[in-house]
């Protein structure tokens, strides 16, 4: 048996301590971060660079001995390598070319031109592979297709994705295209990350909860259990890890639906709902809420011994409901993974 925690909780192991890693655990609120991003000049070099991508991803396992560290880079490089334009405004985020129309889709590049452009990806994933403490997972990632349809369609990040709403209803061929054209290229760029040494994925559906009950089984469901099922057949025993984010009710049997091995979930969940509708099936992720990385203090103590111990009964990843944000406390993290860990 495996000495990573991460991957025996995937396997279905229940443990004494769960492991633990956070979302967005590398990011802003380091400064180590801030000075690799600053040295990289902007952040999609920082994507692209995989020296500095790979630090990036190291640092926060130096510093806080996490059981898994995640692959620098972002959901939106997807697009940019089936052709959308992509960059990033500061303080407001990522910018993308839009997809309005059948011409727009006609312009993108196939599948099999993505590697071109995401090949420092897969350098970055192998330099991590050799680097990482023998104990330490590695996971690779990449969004889901419906959340990467919302940006492409949109060229940015939307409170309530309206306009891949309009497309899906109004241009449902089109709609379609794009999303089957995402969920193709997002099978070969996971499974080029398996191959250059990711030990797990994780799709990353943020927008999972604004899909309406007659659309999930859809655009969240099938998608992911068609990309599940091509990584598994491809790479057998791969674990995935699914984030159908703001999901709801819908959390329950999604892992069975999709063949995911765990479902993380967001911090709006209940836990006693949870372990009764979801970790039935296996292993969970989550779900402390974000804002307590801020706060900290005896709260933040409390919550965490709260949620490990609600999940205690059956496999569990302890995690964040969503990324840590910029303004977190890096002291925090060591009040959290030595109030889980003790």
């Amino acid at each position: 048996m495996t000495s990573k925690t991460i991957l025996r909780a995937l396997a279905g192991e229940t443990q004494a301590v769960p492991p633990a890693w956070l979302m967005r655990q590398a990011g802003r609120y380091l400064p180590e971060y801030k000075a690799t991003r600053a040295q990289a000049g902007d952040f999609l070099s920082l994507c692209y660079t995989p020296d500095l991508a790979a630090e990036v991803t190291l640092q926060p396992i130096r510093r806080f001995g996490f059981d898994a560290a995640i692959l620098f880079a972002d959901i939106l490089l997807v697009p940019q390598a089936l052709g959308a334009d992509l960059w990033f405004v500061t303080g407001e985020g990522p910018r993308l070319s839009t997809i309005d129309g059948q011409a727009d889709f006609d312009a993108l590049k196939p599948v099999g031109a993505i590697h071109d452009t995401l090949s420092p990806v897969y350098e970055t994933v192998k330099i991590l592979s050799r680097e990482l403490p023998s104990d330490t997972t590695l996971i690779g990632f990449a969004g889901a297709p419906w959340t990467v349809a919302t940006y492409m369609i949109a060229g940015r990040g939307t409170p309530d994705q309206a306009p891949a709403h309009a497309l899906r209803t109004g241009n449902p061929a089109l709609f379609d295209a794009l999303m089957d054209r995402i969920t193709e290229a997002t099978i070969e760029y996971l499974s080029a990350q398996v191959e250059a040494g990711a030990e797990v994925v994780k799709l990353f559906d943020s927008w999972a909860g604004s899909l309406p009950a007659d659309a999930f089984e859809t655009y969240a469901i099938a998608p992911a259990r068609r990309i599940i099922t091509a990584l598994k057949d491809r790479h057998p025993g791969l674990p995935v890890i699914a984030f159908p984010r703001e999901a709801g009710p819908a959390y329950e049997g999604f892992a069975k639906a999709t063949g995911a091995d765990c479902v993380a979930l967001d911090n709006s969940v209940d836990a006693a709902w949870a372990v009764a509708h979801v970790q039935k099936d296996g292993c969970v992720q989550g779900n402390l809420d974000p804002k307590l990385m801020v706060t900290g203090g005896q709260q933040l103590i409390d919550e965490a011994k709260r949620i490990k111990a609600a999940f205690s009964g059956g496999p569990h990843i302890f995690n964040l409901g969503h990324g840590i944000t910029p303004d977190a406390d890096p002291e925090n993290v060591n009040v959290l993974l030595e109030a889980i860990r003790s």
